[in-house]
């Protein structure tokens, strides 16, 4: 049985709780540290849990401090949960000289090779044990969950979302690397941690899960147009031309002038959270557009 939960920080906001946690996870061989903002409603009912999935270099942190979502997370009853990207410490295997890979760059894989199977554990971690933590320490109700993210997070989202349709109402995603088996800035974290036998890849890769026979009901992506990174990691058409071929309902918006910073996830934060609060039931939650 892993420690138990340790409370970093906490602070009231719109009425609700911005709490940073940290536990010994065993998926990660390692401490790790999570945000969790539970709204107002949670005093009086579980609330549903919509998990956060973040990008390349980014901790819990980034999305707790731009991504402006506690407002509308509170109007609408949702827990919002961040977790980290990556295990981390001084013992975890890294490549310190390269963001695209080790700590900061987990990639929601459970790696097989040395020497990161033992730690690089992050698809066990988001889906298994750390719900576990959410489930007994918070008012969640588990049985109504969402999940987004972004860039790499994206790709954790939609991943994850494909290959758990019955435990996730919905599915979101920022700029997503839709294709991270192809991607220039993905391939070679892939063969590091999974091996250069690419088959095995294709359970991590959202393109080639629907491809498989993975399908989840509908899914809808925000791009930038003015992304730097949209021709040549991003590519979110393979993502609509998969989901064509498969009958899946994609909503791909591809905002004007918007690249692939905070500025453009803060601002159609709100549109994703009222997307997840109306799958999740309005009928019950009350708000947000129809």
């Amino acid at each position: 049985m892993p420690d138990l939960m340790k409370t970093i920080s906490s602070a009231k906001s719109h009425g609700g709780v911005q709490g940073v946690y940290s536990h010994a996870s065993d998926a990660c061989a390692c401490d790790m540290i999570f945000a969790v903002f539970v709204p107002p409603q949670a005093r009086e009912r579980p609330c549903p849990v919509v998990w956060y999935l973040s990008g390349l270099t980014c901790t819990h942190a980034n999305v707790m401090d731009k991504g402006e979502y506690r407002r509308m997370a509170a109007e609408l009853g949702l827990i919002v949960v961040c977790p980290d990207t990556s295990p981390r410490g001084a013992d975890i295997p890294d490549e310190k000289d390269n963001w695209q890979f080790g700590c900061g760059a987990g990639f929601y894989v459970d790696a097989t090779q040395a020497p990161y199977a033992t730690n690089y554990r992050m698809y066990a971690y988001v889906t298994q044990e750390l719900p576990a933590l959410i489930a007994r320490e918070f008012p969640a109700d588990m049985t109504r969950q969402a999940i987004f993210g972004h860039s790499m997070g994206g790709h954790g989202a939609l991943t994850i979302a494909l290959k758990n349709p019955e435990r996730f109402k919905s599915c979101s995603a920022f700029a997503p690397i839709v294709q991270p088996s192809t991607a220039g800035w993905s391939r070679p974290a892939l063969e590091k941690y999974l091996g250069a036998d690419e088959t095995s890849w294709r359970g991590y890769d959202a393109t080639l899960l629907i491809e498989d026979g993975h399908r989840f009901p509908e899914l809808f992506v925000d791009q930038g147009t003015s992304d730097g990174f949209l021709r040549d990691g991003l590519r979110p058409w393979l993502l609509e031309e998969a989901c064509a071929r498969a009958g899946i309902p994609l909503t791909l918006r591809m905002q004007d002038g918007y690249d692939h910073s905070y500025f453009f996830i803060s601002t159609f934060m709100d549109d994703h959270l009222r997307w997840h609060a109306q799958r999740l039931s309005d009928s019950v939650l009350g708000t947000g557009p129809r």
